[in-house]
């Protein structure tokens, strides 16, 4: 496969449930690529590229990210949509997926001194961040919201290349 035709022909894919907003369209207009909505099982971004005969290959059942707002967001997540969220990581387990867990408008530093609207502990709250990554893989990764749009390119940008350069593509069917 040539690897540098296919990662030019990137698209980052946004699931329909992430809300049109501005904050929305700043995200992409700073993606660096093409982008297109459409309804992914897991996740709120993944990416796919055409392969240089012409199929398609997408991350969206491998590599996904889920984008929170912020600290409170998240610590919604971790209590009253707790179950959800667990049925949503579960599945995307299931399937052998590589989620990213993409935090806006926090640091690790926020949370544990508990810089947050929440009445979530500190202690219980970094207690699922960290559980969700020894159980799920999960990649937390935390950035202001201007840097989202490039976080999000440059992970799938690098995902995606990983798995051309190892072959993966290779034994793609459709």
């Amino acid at each position: 496969i040539e690897v540098k035709e296919a990662l030019n022909s990137i698209v980052v894919l946004v699931d329909t449930r992430e809300q049109d907003t501005s904050a929305l369209h700043k995200r992409l207009e700073t993606l660096s690529c093409p982008w297109r909505r459409e309804k992914l099982d897991s996740g709120d971004y993944s990416c796919e590229c055409t392969l240089p005969d012409g199929t398609i290959f997408s991350l969206a059942d491998k590599v996904v990210i889920e984008r929170k707002m912020s600290a409170d967001e998240i610590c919604q997540n971790f209590t009253r949509g707790r179950k959800r969220f667990v049925r949503e990581f579960d599945r995307f387990r299931e399937c052998g997926g590589k989620p990213y867990l993409l935090i806006e408008n926090t640091t690790w530093e926020d949370i544990f001194a508990g810089n947050y609207r929440s009445q979530l502990n500190p202690d219980a709250l970094v207690a699922s961040l960290k559980a969700w990554e020894a159980r799920y893989g999960t990649h937390v990764t935390f950035c202001g919201a201007a840097l989202t749009g490039q976080m999000i390119y440059k992970t799938m940008y690098y995902e995606l290349k990983e798995r051309l350069e190892r072959g993966d593509a290779d034994d793609h069917c459709g």
